[in-house]
């Protein structure tokens, strides 16, 4: 496995930087007090070719998983919440659009999704079923035509702001618990569409939503891949999307551990640096090598996936190492700086409470041990 990173990427992650030195550090503070990201911001990334998915020769494709992994880290050292939002465009609504969209569906709306034009999302969540996925209770029910979905989608990330929404609903109660579910493209601008955003505190600026479907209808050929597979392809989803937030979070780490590492060599305190308290030394040096070995996994995982090799395992070790590092150098981070990370508006407030947040996105820290666990069990059946 070669480490270095190609030739071709670099260069798109030098200009990557420049891009957020221009169009997103300037304007963070305005987002994070208004509370929003701009669709126009959305349009930048699109012009400037920085999502991972791309339009060209009328396909809809993935670009490397290893770029997209670098850009978002680079993202989410400055702002996890713009950089979830542009996950959950992209790595969940998109994805799910990429994977079990029919040719007429990605020709429709696949080229103004990579643009920013037309933004999306992923509603699967309620409130009484988060990691049991096959425990939802929106339905689906056969109409003319089409479909009539009826119930509540508890957390849904850009729900506020998107045109188009995957949603999974029970289209088949009296089947199977595997076989219940079934998969939806929803146009969100239609009559019994009902938005509420939701106060949170994590992943500022971007927008946390709950979405009600009131007979909402959605034409035959909005059904997403097979009927009676929606627990199966949501779960698909998740584990390509995991790679991404694996990178997010790791994002969230480096931006409070360098941070951090800025203040230590700055601030004195006792006649001395902060980094020059040998204690404080090691505490850098086992947070850098945490670090790394998340990144290494994470690495591995993209390696995978660009490699068309089987990354569900390397992708869930690639987030719970990320998310275990996270939570400590955030922490850690913040104390170092003291009372002054309180403070809303200070850079550092952010990173804890965020990567809180992505230990439950994409699966919690129990549900990702789980799945190294069958994973695991299948090599000795």
């Amino acid at each position: 496995m070669d480490f270095a990173i190609p030739a071709a990427t670099s260069g798109s992650l030098k200009r990557f930087r420049e891009f957020l030195d221009l169009q997103l550090q300037p304007h963070l503070s305005v987002w994070y007090a208004k509370g929003d990201i701009p669709q126009r911001f959305f349009r930048d990334l699109g012009g400037g070719g920085w999502y991972g998915m791309q339009w060209k020769n009328r396909r809809l494709s993935r670009r490397s998983v290893l770029r997209e992994a670098l850009l978002t880290e680079e993202m989410a050292k400055l702002s996890p919440g713009v950089a979830v939002a542009a996950l959950a465009h992209v790595d969940l609504g998109l994805t799910g659009l990429f994977l079990f969209g029919s040719d007429a569906l990605k020709e429709r709306y696949g080229p103004s999704a990579v643009r920013g034009d037309t933004l999306m999302c992923l509603g699967n969540t309620e409130s009484r079923a988060g990691s049991d996925v096959a425990a939802i209770s929106m339905r689906a029910e056969k109409t003319d035509g089409g479909w009539l979905l009826n119930g509540t989608k508890a957390y849904v990330t850009n729900g506020l702001i998107s045109d188009l929404a995957v949603i999974t609903a029970v289209s088949d109660p009296q089947a199977g618990r595997n076989q219940r579910l079934s998969m939806f493209l929803v146009e969100l601008n239609r009559e019994g569409v009902h938005r509420t955003k939701l106060n949170k505190q994590v992943w500022i600026p971007s927008d946390l939503t709950r979405l009600q479907f009131q007979d909402v209808f959605v034409p035959q050929d909005h059904l997403l891949g097979q009927r009676g597979r929606g627990l199966q392809q949501v779960l698909t989803v998740f584990t390509h999307s995991r790679v991404p937030i694996s990178a997010l979070t790791l994002g969230t780490a480096v931006g409070a551990f360098e941070l951090a590492l800025d203040h230590a060599n700055k601030r004195a305190i006792f006649g001395q640096k902060i980094a020059n308290f040998q204690a404080k030394a090691f505490e850098i040096a086992d947070f850098y090598a945490k670090i790394e070995a998340a990144r290494l996994m994470l690495w591995k995982s993209c390696w995978l996936a660009d490699t068309g090799a089987d990354f569900r395992q390397a992708s869930s070790l690639a987030k719970y190492l990320a998310v275990d590092v996270a939570r400590a150098v955030t922490l850690w981070a913040a104390d170092l700086f003291g009372a002054v990370s309180v403070i809303r508006e200070h850079p550092i407030h952010k990173f804890p409470m965020d990567a809180w947040a992505s230990s439950l996105g994409e699966g919690t820290q129990d549900v990702q041990k789980l799945v190294i666990f069958r994973e695991l069990m299948k090599r000795y059946a």
